[in-house]
């Protein structure tokens, strides 16, 4: 990844975002990372391997709670089919 300061990202902006058109580029205020440029081709590919990744993560999550019988709210529910099998409901 390419880094700039964002003394040269003003002076320099017509090549930091062709170099940010195929890759990330890294801007340093004060030696300090501050912003990072991308195209929205690659923010949006990003944005969507986030959500995929999140979904997977709950999905194994969820998975993990009925192996386990930990989901929420577990013993209401099975008090209540007890219940309505007993006719007291």
């Amino acid at each position: 990844m390419y880094t700039y300061t964002l003394s040269e990202a003003r002076n320099r902006h017509g090549e930091i975002f062709d170099r940010a058109a195929t890759e990330p580029v890294l801007l340093t205020k004060q030696s300090r990372p501050s912003h990072v440029l991308l195209s929205a081709t690659a923010y949006t590919k990003l944005i969507d391997k986030l959500a995929e990744l999140e979904e997977a993560a709950w999905g194994k999550k969820a998975a993990e709670a009925i192996i386990s019988e930990t989901m929420v709210g577990t013993e209401i529910f099975t008090q209540a089919l007890a219940e309505i099998a007993n006719g007291e409901a």
